[in-house]
Parts: C-alpha cells; sequence; structure tokens
C-alpha cells in the first residue's frame, strides 16, 4: 500500500511523526509512506487552495517534501506532480495536536486535506487528537492516536462506506480522546456535534508601534456538546469516527424549500 501523509501543523509538528509511525504500520513492510506538507503551519485555513499565486515545494529526504502552501495544496502537489506516476491509495491528514470535532472541523486545514483527496477520488481520513489535563503531562500526548489509529484505519479500509459512485466521495474523521492510550474506552461512530455558547472570536492587541492588530481566540473545547455527537464521545474517553463528505447541501430542507419555489 502508497499511503500519503500531510497535516495542517507543518513539516515540523510532532503529531506528523506521530502518522508516519502510524501510516509505516498500515502500509507494512512492502509498503511506501510519502508525505507533502505545509512548510509553516496552516491551522485554521480550512480548504483553501493557493489559487493566485505559485507553491513552492522542496524535497527535504527520500519521499519527503514541504510545500509553502495550504493542506489541499499539498495534496494537489502530491497527486500532480510527486506521485502523478504513482498514486497513494489512501491520504492520512494529522495526527492534528488539538481536536477537529464539532464545529471545529469547518476551520480546520486537517479536514480540508482529507476532503481535498476525497475530491479526487483517493479515500481519505484526518486524524486529529484532542489535548488536554489527561495527556498534556505525557512523554508522548499523541498517544492515544498513536496506539488506537491503526486498527480504526484498518477497519475503514475493510468496512467504511466510502461512496466512491457518490458525487461527493465520501472521507473519515478521526478524533482521539484527551487521555493515556490505556484508558480510550473504545471507538463510535458519531455525527458533527455542536458546543454550546463556544465559538471563535477577536482580541485586540496593540503593537509597539501603537497599531492595533486582532488576535483570533478560540472558545472553550471542554463545554457541553449535543448529546452523542463527536465532541461528546471525546470528553467521554471514546475514539469518534465521523463520514463526510463536501456536499455542503442541507437535504433535511431540501424537499420543503422545493415546495416553496417550484410552484406554478
Amino acid at each position: 500500500m502508497r499511503i500519503l501523509i500531510t497535516n495542517d501543523d507543518g513539516i515540523n509538528a510532532p503529531g506528523l511523526e506521530a502518522l508516519t509511525a502510524i501510516a509505516r504500520e498500515v502500509a507494512g513492510p512492502e509498503g511506501e509512506v510519502w508525505t507533502v506538507a505545509p512548510a509553516f503551519e496552516q491551522s485554521g485555513v480550512g480548504h483553501a487552495i493557493s489559487y493566485t499565486h505559485p507553491t513552492m515545494i522542496a524535497e527535504l529526504g527520500p519521499r519527503r517534501f514541504a510545500a509553502e502552501g495550504s493542506p489541499a495544496d499539498c495534496v494537489l502537489a502530491a497527486l500532480y506532480h510527486v506521485l502523478k506516476d504513482c498514486p497513494p491509495d489512501l491520504v492520512l491528514s494529522g495526527v492534528n495536536r488539538g481536536n477537529n470535532s464539532g464545529e471545529n472541523a469547518v476551520y480546520s486545514g486537517t479536514i480540508g486535506a482529507a476532503m481535498e483527496a476525497a475530491l479526487q477520488g483517493v479515500p481519505a481520513m484526518a486524524l486529529s487528537q484532542y489535548m488536554g489535563k489527561g495527556n498534556n503531562g505525557l512523554a508522548d500526548p499523541f498517544e492515544a492516536a498513536r496506539m488506537h489509529a491503526p486498527a480504526i484505519i484498518r477497519q475503514l479500509l475493510d468496512h467504511g462506506a466510502w461512496g466512491a459512485d457518490d458525487a461527493y466521495r465520501l472521507f473519515y474523521n478521526v478524533n482521539f480522546p484527551a487521555c493515556p492510550a490505556s484508558e480510550v474506552k473504545g471507538t463510535r461512530a458519531a455525527a458533527q456535534g455542536r458546543r454550546h455558547g463556544s465559538n471563535f472570536s477577536v482580541a485586540p492587541a496593540a503593537s509597539p508601534s501603537g497599531r492595533q492588530f486582532l488576535w483570533a481566540v478560540g472558545g472553550s473545547q471542554t463545554v457541553a456538546a449535543t448529546e452523542g455527537s463527536d465532541v461528546d464521545l471525546n470528553l467521554q474517553g471514546y475514539v469518534s469516527v465521523t463520514p463526510m463528505r463536501a456536499d455542503l447541501t442541507c437535504h433535511d430542507s431540501l424537499r420543503d424549500l422545493r415546495g416553496v419555489f417550484d410552484q406554478g
């Protein structure tokens, strides 16, 4: 198996080192693991692509490349340049330092890379590690992801509903709880949740020259969320697996809306 890995925390992020080990275990001794990751941190860029300027790419070592662009740029660079003659069988994005459950998924470059791979017809998964009191003090805060991800990836490869014939192919969002690997309670399929009363905002700050700047500020990651959702399960100590696709249509509302506009 040939696996492409990328992330949004950057080529030198410790989560990418964890993902390399995970991918090598899944690929097996005869497999290949290729890395095309952002040269610099790209957290929060979502599914952005560098449409108006070129992306510089550099080979750092065997099967290891850094691109000065977004995670989605990295996937495009891999599929149409680095691996154009030998496309990957699977794309893994992460392991993100911090969860991409709930509304975080909307902003996530980790998710953006997996989404781009799915749009290109390649099976993809985004992996993220919740951070908190349960794992911040561990020698390896990515322990839960490192230990449990290989089995989950294999299960999804064998049993996942990839929807290859759909207009928008499925990809999977996997989030690991903030606890040691031995304390993970299990893995559950879950819908994307919504944290109650927790949103991004901005905080003003002045530079030494007196110029005004705004810092984006995240909301609490431990407030209550939709019951049974990815956030809710992660906070209980479970790994959550959420099938996603790029289709943003609210299908629940589409029929009623057609009743409004499709008359006469």
